[in-house]
């Protein structure tokens, strides 16, 4: 979408405020777009506080309501700042798309104890504090709606991927538990499962050594046979934000071009 991104009247998440981490770019991006598109209220959070204000203006600009906060999912005064500033700004927390991560390739020989931490840090720690900050608001409003990027390095192992493939983990970990245990709060616990994205990131794996040879491995990999796009992974995680997915929780459902049916 990009700039001036029109509100949908009627959309699927009218009225609805979410919170999206990691909104400033790649799959956080596509998400904070279409949520607008769909009517939602935002809260964009992101380490990167110029890319971040940056697309709040944007979005603003495009008549959605969107307001953005700056800081770090892996420290936990940060992480419940970002869940109390869609509750002030709007009321209550409707949905948390727990996006943040980051993607390291190392191999197990290559990796350092604080590569672990680094990505834990994030990936896993981040995940766990901001889904827990919302739960806590959602359960005292009577419910909501929690979507976690998980990847098909959350499902089945790949070489390479050391670190990352673990935190992975631990999002559909996390999913799959606080689906059951939130359920009698009437809180949807979900996940997506995204292949290899051409997200920001990807792309500049091009540049890096090894890297053309590693995306022209996992593309192959790919039944259909190319990269996915953020946008498709985008509308997953509004579909299971959304009521059209009302009975829906504890899923991990694979956005990746067939990888996970091999």
């Amino acid at each position: 979408m990009g700039d001036g991104v029109g509100v949908g009247v009627g959309g699927r998440l009218a009225g609805r405020s979410a919170l999206v981490t990691g909104a400033a770019r790649g799959i956080g991006r596509a998400t904070a777009e279409l949520f607008a598109a769909e009517g939602a209220r935002l809260v964009l959070a992101d380490v990167d506080g110029d890319a971040v204000t940056a697309l709040g203006g944007a979005l603003t600009a495009g008549g959605a309501e969107a307001r953005t906060v700056t800081g770090d999912v892996s420290v936990p005064a940060d992480a419940r700042a970002m869940v109390d500033a869609v509750v002030d700004a709007y009321g209550r927390i409707d949905v948390l798309v727990a996006n943040a991560g980051v993607l390291p390739l190392h191999t197990v020989a290559e990796a350092t104890p604080e590569d672990w931490d680094a990505v834990m840090a994030v990936d896993g720690r981040g995940m766990f504090l901001t889904c827990k900050y919302a739960i806590e608001r959602m359960a005292a409003a009577g419910g909501g709606s929690i979507v976690c990027l998980s990847s098909i390095s959350g499902v089945a192992g790949q070489a390479g991927q050391a670190v990352y493939g673990p935190a992975k983990f631990v999002a559909t970990g996390l999913t799959k538990h606080l689906a059951v245990e939130c359920a009698p709060q009437n809180i949807r616990v979900n996940a997506v499962a995204p292949g290899t994205i051409r997200t920001d990131r990807v792309i500049r794996l091009a540049d890096e050594p090894g890297g053309p040879e590693y995306l022209g491995a996992i593309v192959g990999r790919h039944p259909m046979g190319r990269l996915g796009e953020p946008a498709e992974v985008a509308r997953a995680v509004l579909f299971l934000a959304s009521d059209e997915a009302s009975f829906v929780t504890g899923a991990v459902l694979p956005v990746d071009g067939g990888y996970l049916a091999q």
